[in-house]
């Protein structure tokens, strides 16, 4: 009987043991079980279903008793906690998905109460981990987080654990037994706690997911960050610029790209590039797109990069904006652009400086413009002297002047066109810093020498300046017979006596009559080529003269050129460093490529746009006396027609030859080897620059006098 008893308590133990085994066996496999296979999402569902029901319902803002249940048992606090354990599997992303919900569904201010702020920093510094498999959901959850952040801006000082002064905040002293009253009343919140310096707060998780590989990732990022930028208040502006690392971050990525385009790339890809608003980048990239040329996904990525900077300094505060255009000044175009600006090797010159070019076209926010002029140009507005070369600080400037007269014509031409984007951006200091504050005390005039409306009201003073040009050496035969007398002019002066004349218009009308003149006529061919006329130039001149009046309105030039300093002294002239690059360049028009010809024009025609009475006098008036040892635009055009004089006795079938390369040029005829090619390009380049310069020079009639010179015309 005694045994028959221990063998049933034997098999009650057995079977007690089976079943603890089994129970065991269960909670492992609870434990192991994902959280997507739990009833854990559908009760988070209810949980906020009911916590917006009951908001829709209450007044006054009011903590409703479910929300109140909640922020008393610290449920934020515990799934926090549940999601950074993962348990179960999964829980993370629950966690993060309930948290955005209710930030964006609950319409009642949140982040400022303890219970809510404090996971919600836990829950941060969880996010941007690497090799994260929930970057979509802690994109979401940031973004909801920026989102009341540009609707309360107070509230971003407990998002980024700071105080308003920008130092960390010290750990709260509230008891857990005033928990309570905190959260029923929403009352002003205490400090929440500083982040420990191996955890991430908002911007560093921000800026690693702006980098993410998932393109609706990186897109909600960089949106994000435009949120938190864009918010009106001084008071955050500085938070975020001077006590977060955001400024800084911002930059470094730009660096990043930038160092990963390759130095191989073709500077004509970069000047025919255009720009895909980083929106566009970000969300679509080159989907089905073949890239245009080698590296062109390195290109995008970091032009896409740069346009973003560029819109977060236009929304953003003065504050911020001059905060990040001074971190990318330092980060990017000292710390990385300028060493490679400055190197020996021409491939790495050529390219960066291409780069640069693109980059200058695409810079649209003031501030960040202005620190790229400073970074090429410098600040300085005293005129220069012939002794600040070589190089004297900024070096950066004569390094890149001295390239538009590169050995090489490439870096010459791609640099030219750097300083052609500059000019046609909307800052004064461009205009200022190469030209304008060495033309400021027009000393280029002859000392003591009336001004132009004093001597270029009669004909008499034409044909004294004629005369004068006739004894020039440099133009022997100029006006010759077959010179000026078989040109047509593009305006007529009235002859009838005693009509009055405007002395200011005569002088604009002799202008383009003199540009028109000044390549010989055995040297002109555009009239033996059909659509080569003046007309084209005309209408060119005045949507450039539009454009360049349009910059230049709130700069407050002056309508009359300054009275000249009768003591001052001639010898003290010196065009500057940029206009005696350019001068040069045209000096040996005859004897450079075409294109590189093309480039100089283009840069002196841009410039002779600008309604500056200066910058007009000194480019586009052919009768000022200069000074000693001063040359301008026409007396440097006049030595050239000297030396083409010259050149053209000696090649037989001048003409013909000309006439077929100009066809070839517009693509009438098929390109082929021509004997003094170069030669003949010029000569082509030149009567075109004398052109263009004449239609400038009439685009700035008034429009009245310009409509009666075209109907005089013959």
């Amino acid at each position: 009987m005694e045994r028959k008893k221990g063998n049933t308590r034997r098999a009650q133990h057995e079977r007690e043991r089976e079943r603890e085994r089994e129970r065991e066996s269960e909670r492992e496999r609870d434990e192991s079980r994902p959280v997507k296979q739990t009833d854990i999402p559908w009760r988070l569902r209810q949980m906020l279903d009911i916590l917006v029901y009951e908001e829709r319902r209450q007044e006054d803002e009011e903590t409703g008793p479910c929300l109140e249940y909640l922020l008393q048992h610290k449920v934020l606090e515990t799934l926090c906690t549940l999601g950074k354990a993962q348990y179960p599997p999964g829980m993370s992303q629950q966690v993060l998905i309930f948290f955005t919900k209710v930030l964006v569904q609950i319409q009642n201010p949140l982040l400022h109460i303890i219970n809510v702020y404090r996971p919600v920093q836990k829950l941060i510094h969880l996010c941007g981990l690497p090799h994260s498999q929930t970057e979509k959901e802690e994109a979401q959850f940031l973004f909801a987080i920026c989102s009341r952040v540009k609707k309360d801006p107070h509230i971003l000082n407990y998002i980024l654990e700071t105080t308003k002064e920008g130092k960390p905040q010290r750990s709260s002293s509230v008891s857990e037994d005033r928990v309570e009253e905190g959260a029923s009343r929403a009352s002003a919140p205490e400090s929440p706690p500083s982040p420990s310096p191996a955890q991430p707060g908002i911007i560093q998780v921000l800026a690693h997911l702006a980098g993410s590989q998932k393109r609706r990732v990186a897109l909600r990022a960089m949106e994000s960050v435009l949120l938190l930028a864009s918010v009106p208040q001084v008071e955050a502006a500085e938070l975020l610029s001077q006590h977060t690392p955001l400024c800084f971050l911002l930059a470094q990525r730009l660096c990043h790209l930038y160092s990963s385009i390759p130095n191989t790339l073709d500077p004509a890809d970069l000047h025919s590039y255009a720009l895909k608003q980083w929106r566009a980048e970000v969300s679509q990239g080159g989907a089905g797109d073949r890239p245009l040329f080698p590296g062109q996904e390195h290109v995008d990525r970091f032009f896409s990069w740069l346009d973003y900077c560029d819109q977060l300094i236009n929304k953003a505060p003065q504050v911020f904006a001059v905060k990040l255009s001074s971190a990318l000044h330092q980060q990017w175009l000292t710390g990385v652009v300028q060493p490679q600006l400055l190197q020996v090797s021409e491939v790495v010159v050529l390219t960066h400086t291409a780069l640069l070019s693109c980059s200058v076209r695409y810079v649209h926010s003031a501030a960040l413009l202005h620190q790229m002029v400073l970074f090429l140009l410098g600040s300085d507005t005293d005129p220069e002297q012939r002794a600040d070369t070589p190089p004297q600080p900024p070096v950066l400037r004569y390094h890149l002047i001295e390239h538009c007269d590169h050995i090489s014509d490439e870096i010459s031409i791609v640099t030219l066109q750097l300083f052609e984007e500059l000019l046609k951006k909307p800052n004064r200091h461009i205009l200022t810093n190469l030209v304008l504050r060495n033309l400021e005390s027009r000393s280029y005039r002859l000392p003591g020498s009336g001004g132009g409306d004093e001597r270029l009201g009669t004909e008499p003073d034409l044909l004294e300046e004629s005369d004068e040009l006739e004894e020039d050496p440099f133009v022997p035969g100029i006006y010759a017979d077959g010179g000026f007398g078989g040109s047509e002019p593009l305006l007529c002066l009235s002859s009838h006596k005693g009509e009055k004349r405007s002395s200011a218009h005569t002088q604009i009308a002799e202008t383009v009559n003199s540009f028109l003149c000044l390549v010989p006529q055995e040297a002109k061919t555009s009239h033996l080529v059909q659509g080569a006329g003046c007309e084209t130039y005309v209408h060119d001149a005045l949507k450039s003269l539009k454009e360049c009046s349009s910059l230049s309105v709130e700069w407050g030039w002056p309508d009359t050129p300054k009275p000249t300093d009768v003591h001052l002294s001639a010898a003290d002239f010196y065009e500057g460093h940029f206009l005696k690059v350019l001068f040069d360049r045209i000096a040996r028009i005859l004897e450079q490529p075409y294109v590189l010809n093309l480039q100089v024009t283009s840069v002196l025609s841009c410039l002779a746009a600008f309604p500056h009475p200066h910058l007009h006098e000194y480019l586009l008036d052919p009768y000022i006396s200069l000074s000693p040892g001063a040359r301008s635009l026409f007396s440097t055009l006049v030595r050239v027609m000297g030396e083409l004089m010259q050149r053209i006795q000696h090649l037989p079938s001048f003409t013909h030859r000309a006439v077929a390369v100009r066809r070839q040029l517009v693509g009438l005829d098929e390109q082929t080897m021509t004997d003094h090619g170069t030669l003949l390009k010029g000569v082509i380049v030149l009567e075109e620059f004398c052109k263009e310069l004449a239609a400038i020079a009439f685009v700035k009639l008034p429009l009245g006098d310009r409509e009666h010179h075209v109907g005089s015309n013959p």
